[in-house]
């Protein structure tokens, strides 16, 4: 007799068939995973609701589908041929429980499950983290690899999985708090593991098990060792095929988004390939380390730069290797990818900022008692966000395709901060529609944030134009490397007094150099020279930033 099984409540509306886990012919066991549907927000695997065998699929890749949607065909499971375990005696239906020997089922009871604690993993030199986000609550059904909870630290945020399936026994940890590698986090009730189980009923060995029960105990069993041993050992499963649907979460394939990798070039470690977020740190890691062992290689293969051959210093003298941080290590990358896929030319200019300069020493009372320090960054953000307005080429990227303009209607400007571990590029948001005092603030809040490693992702992402100022160190002019998909940069250096011709005599002016580098792609020469040219005007009279 045939079963129509259909999807069962998936909570956010539909979702795509991304994944197919079964076939025509396959026999199946209660819970066994059917299908992966993807959401917008979220992936799935649709487990089977009893064992059967397949005699029918209703779906295809591709298809979205929603609850109540048919699945399959499911043909009952006591209909299959009774397998050699069970010829000592009846045979028993194949609904059993896995774990139970065939010889005597025991039907679940408390006295068949075990409470586990559950506690946070190794989170690496991160030491402590705190609780952004409880993913679960007490008496919820979850599976193994499910998401607990989301952890930040300083420097990065990860979610926390089930390292077995269960019912949320209690919740030790809170919003908010803060947590270390080993602390204890939750209790799970799970069903105990064979040899607990057996206690109960059958004293069978392992080997008079259901053939197909074995890997399920193993699985059950060795669940938090298995998901250790999957970061440290290299993966079995073969990277997927180019076009292939690629098994991982949501968050898994936001993190790669992040990171710029292409998860058809993972392996994954988890059931049927699955990629895990510990799978895609350790393909950064290694490429990071290849990076780092043979620069020359990985520079050569790809843009075809002959290798700059290694010197051994220490026949010279004293040597001593300093490792980079990881900031200074995801920048050098960064600015080497932009350095490579733009075509960089920088325009120089200066401007006359005697008149501003004295507006900003007249205006430090006021400024101090709205509790700031009103210095010439916010007076150069709200000009270069007049200018974003007036020539939305600055404002804009180059579209993937090479062939258009993507003009954003905002305005958000990011400002180059330098702290002992690297740069940081903090981003103000809306910085048009902000006063001079509101930038002032904002600008020494991120800018403290970011030397105390307290900057988060978000806040240093949605840039359209970057300012890099040297101005308080020196210099007379330098080059600053657009921050791709910017198409431009505006580069400060140290201001000073020189003798200007105003027509009869000379006057002693004081003088901002400004450089600013572009993408030839998206800029031309013309439009920077007005681009640098405007920015001057509006910083000799900051007054026709009203008109």
């Amino acid at each position: 007799m045939s079963e129509l099984i259909r999807v069962p409540d998936i909570g956010n509306g539909e979702g795509e068939v991304i994944e197919l886990l079964v076939k025509v012919g396959d026999a199946i066991e209660a819970d066994q995973s059917l299908l992966t549907l993807e959401s917008d927000k979220a992936s799935m695997e649709i487990p089977a609701p009893r064992a059967g065998v397949v005699s029918r699929l209703l779906v295809k890749l591709g298809d979205r589908l929603k609850e109540g949607d048919p699945l399959l065909e499911l043909q009952a499971a006591d209909t299959q041929p009774a397998t050699a375990a069970s010829t000592t005696q009846t045979a028993a239906p194949a609904a059993h429980d896995d774990l139970t020997p065939a010889a005597q089922p025991v039907a679940p009871s408390e006295g068949n499950e075990i409470l586990q604690d559950i506690h946070v993993p190794d989170i690496g030199a991160a030491g402590k983290a705190r609780v952004i986000e409880l993913l679960v609550k007490v008496g919820e059904q979850i599976d193994a690899e499910q998401s607990l909870l989301t952890l930040e630290s300083d420097k990065a945020s990860m979610e926390i999985p089930s390292p077995a399936a269960g019912v949320v026994e209690e919740i030790l940890t809170r919003l908010d708090s803060e947590v270390a590698s080993g602390d204890l986090i939750l209790r799970l009730r799970r069903r105990a593991p064979a040899a607990q189980a057996e206690t109960a009923g059958s004293a069978a060995p392992i080997h008079s098990l259901p053939a197909n029960a074995e890997p399920t105990v193993a699985a059950e069993v060795g669940a938090i060792a298995a998901l250790s041993a999957a970061a440290a050992s290299s993966p079995a499963t073969p990277p997927p095929r180019a076009g292939s649907k690629v098994h991982a979460g949501p968050a898994v394939r936001l993190l790669a988004r992040e990171l710029g990798v292409e998860l058809a070039a993972v392996s994954g470690s988890g059931p049927r390939g699955r990629i895990l977020k510990e799978d895609l740190q350790n393909y950064v890691k290694a490429m990071l380390h290849k990076a780092k062992e043979a620069p020359a290689a990985a520079a050569s293969g790809a843009t075809g730069i002959p290798p700059i051959p290694p010197i051994d210093f220490s026949k010279f003298g004293p040597v001593e290797e300093v490792a980079m941080s990881r900031l200074m290590q995801v920048g050098a990358a960064n600015l080497h990818r932009s350095w490579l896929n733009v075509p960089h030319v920088t325009q120089f200019d200066s401007a006359d900022i005697s008149e501003v300069e004295a507006f900003r020493v007249a205006q430090k009372a006021t400024a101090e008692k709205a509790g700031v320090k009103l210095t010439i960054l916010p007076i150069l953000l709200k000009a270069c966000a007049h200018l974003l307005r007036e020539l939305p080429d600055f404002n804009s990227s180059l579209a993937p395709s090479g062939k258009a303009l993507i003009r954003k209607g905002y305005v958000h400007i990011g400002f180059a901060v330098d702290t002992p571990d690297g740069l940081l590029v903090p981003v103000i948001r809306d910085v048009d529609q902000k006063s001079l005092l509101q930038l002032a603030g904002e600008a020494a809040e991120l800018a403290e944030k970011a030397r105390s490693k307290k900057l988060s992702a978000d806040a240093m992402q949605g840039a359209c134009f970057t300012i890099s100022s040297l101005g308080h160190i020196g210099g007379s002019g330098f080059t600053p490397i657009v921050n791709a998909p910017e198409v431009a940069i505006l580069g400060v250096s140290k201001a000073s007094m020189q003798p200007v011709w105003d027509g009869a005599a000379f006057q002693p002016r004081l003088m901002l150099p400004l450089s600013l580098s572009y993408d030839h792609r998206v800029i031309n020469g013309a439009a920077a020279a007005r681009f640098t040219r405007r920015l001057a005007d509006l910083l000799g009279d900051i007054r026709t930033l009203l008109l």
